[in-house]
């Protein structure tokens, strides 16, 4: 440690130091203090408080992706609560929808009654309500009920042929499956031959008549 002497008296004889004494004391020492060697660089403490940086930015960087995955798992997990939620009301008024549908069946679907059944079923589609089963859709196991079945030559497939009650899905998933009759391809039976076939036919017949002739 450098003591710097700064007294305006000098201690040694009494007197007052004049201005000049007092520069040339400062000058003598700022060249101590210049002569005076640096302390050495401990590399290896640097080294390690190097190591000690990249450890505490690791952890940093790890408890923050933490925290982003733990907002994501919570704001996925709020999204599944308020869809499970929106999906069990909406199951629930499914029996009246269906009596609507009758009821518009029958006609009795008129007036006062119509419009506030056309307001119900239009805030549920908004919601994400979808209806599906109609006549002619490809038959799907996975979101039809088959209680009927009956073959047929004049289709390809498995085939939607009558919707016995309509199947309803909320967003992906499905409320209730459709109840439908399905009609399949019938084995051997030949398919109805097209009006072009027909068209070509009279002519060969025609002209082998008058060739009998």
């Amino acid at each position: 440690m450098v003591v710097r002497d700064r007294r305006r008296i000098d201690p040694e004889t009494g007197e007052v130091r004049s201005a000049a004494a007092s520069e040339e004391l400062a000058a003598a020492e700022a060249v101590a203090d210049a002569t005076v060697p640096a302390a050495p660089v401990d590399v290896d403490a640097l080294v390690e408080l190097q190591k000690q940086l990249e450890e505490r930015t690791a952890d940093l960087q790890r408890l923050q992706a933490e925290y982003a995955n733990y907002r994501k798992r919570v704001d996925r997990d709020r999204e599944l609560v308020v869809a499970n939620a929106k999906a069990g009301v909406v199951s629930e008024l499914l029996p009246v929808l269906d009596d609507f549908e009758r009821a518009e069946q029958h006609g009795d679907l008129t007036g006062a009654f119509k419009a506030v059944a056309d307001k119900v079923v239009t805030t549920l589609q908004k919601a994400g309500l979808e209806a599906f089963g109609q006549h002619g859709e490809e038959f799907d196991p996975s979101v039809h009920q088959a209680v009927q079945h009956d073959t047929s030559p004049e289709v390809a497939g498995p085939t939607v042929t009558t919707v016995l009650r309509r199947g309803f899905r909320f967003g992906e998933r499905v409320l209730r499956p459709a109840m439908v009759g399905v009609t399949d391809h019938e084995p051997g039976a030949a398919a109805p031959a097209p009006e072009a076939t027909g068209r070509h036919a009279a002519p060969e017949t025609g002209a082998g008549e008058d060739t009998q002739q």
